[in-house]
């Protein structure tokens, strides 16, 4: 199939599904796009792949946040604002504390959103944990009580790490050793814009009744200019988020786990499942013959070369493996 066909085929199928799990088209076909790119779904079988996907895995592991918990996430988020650091992990940049809030909101909402979703499926009650930190850090564990039924709120049996990531994400990337921190990594998507919290301050009106109010107070609008600057605000739903699936510390992982596509000159990996060193892009290199660069599928290059990656379709996600690996042990 040309790229054409496939681009057709994908909005086809999201055109036909999106009301099923109330995401629109548009949206649905560019997740079944990073689904392909993160090799969820097979691209060589893709009409009954990108059905089984969405069927078995897909539609299973999602979620909805309410108002309720999006307002409980963000005022987390909120209280240990000016505690946080502002800069991005791995650079030197800093974020104002808009972004910072939303980006730390954000992560917040991933963490949520599994705690749902082990309370929907798994009857499992978990208390999150909200600590001061970086905001992409592992902290040992993102779960600081469990609840199953039949027994007491009691502290976890294992360390559950939570990453959070956008729509387009398609790599767990675990920096350094904090890998070896947490016995499960647990990766989760959350549907939010940039403008979420946009969004939410739209959906209590604190544009309506204060801010679009006093522009018309000191005259920097007319009520028809505020009414249509309102009506151009984006307007909060609830928030879908999927459970990708999730990796373990104890497993025997290979170096240079990696699969991908050659090119004339460059090489893009689009599969990875395990540690990752420095001087690994020059033995692939190496390995492929190639005089170009070794890139990452959907993100160039990492900003670290020490850690552990996964591609979303090396993760374990079915009901098995949750069983096995996480319920019976938390």
């Amino acid at each position: 199939m040309t790229k054409a066909q496939i681009k057709a085929l994908i909005q086809e199928y999201a055109d036909a599904h999106s009301g099923t799990v109330k995401i629109g088209s548009e949206t649905l076909a560019g997740i079944i796009e990073k689904a392909i790119s993160g090799k969820e779904i097979d691209e060589n079988n893709l009409v009954d792949s990108i059905d089984k996907w969405f069927i078995n895995r897909f539609s299973k592991r999602l979620v909805y946040i309410d108002e309720k918990g999006y307002a409980q996430m963000c005022i987390d988020a909120l209280k240990i604002l000016k505690t946080t650091a502002a800069t991005d992990y791995g650079s030197s940049r800093q974020r104002d504390l808009g972004q910072l809030w939303g980006d730390m909101t954000r992560g917040y909402l991933a963490e949520y959103a599994l705690a749902k979703f082990l309370s929907e499926k798994w009857n499992m009650e978990v208390e999150l944990g909200h600590e001061v930190g970086e905001l992409l850090d592992y902290l040992p564990s993102d779960i600081h009580s469990v609840k199953k039924p039949g027994e007491e709120k009691r502290n976890p049996n294992i360390q559950v790490g939570i990453k959070g990531s956008k729509w387009n994400g398609i790599w767990l990337d675990i920096p350094g050793a904090q890998f070896n921190h947490s016995d499960v990594h647990i990766f989760v998507k959350v549907g939010t814009a940039r403008d979420h919290l946009f969004a939410y301050f739209k959906h209590i009106s604190v544009f309506k009744d204060k801010i679009l109010k006093k522009g018309v107070e000191v005259g920097s609008i007319n009520d028809e200019e505020a009414s249509v600057l309102y009506d151009n605000l984006p307007t909060f739903e609830d928030i879908p988020a999927y459970i990708v699936g999730f990796a373990i510390k104890d497993k025997k992982y290979s170096t240079l786990s990696y699969a991908g596509k050659k090119g004339r000159t460059r090489f893009i990996i689009n599969e990875w499942n395990g540690p990752i060193f420095p001087g690994d892009s020059e033995s692939i290199k190496h390995r492929e013959s190639i005089s170009g660069k070794v890139e990452f599928e959907g993100i160039g290059k990492f900003s670290h070369e020490s850690g552990y990656l996964f591609n979303t379709g090396s993760l374990l996600w079915q009901d098995s493996d949750w069983k096995k690996y996480l319920i019976d042990k938390l």
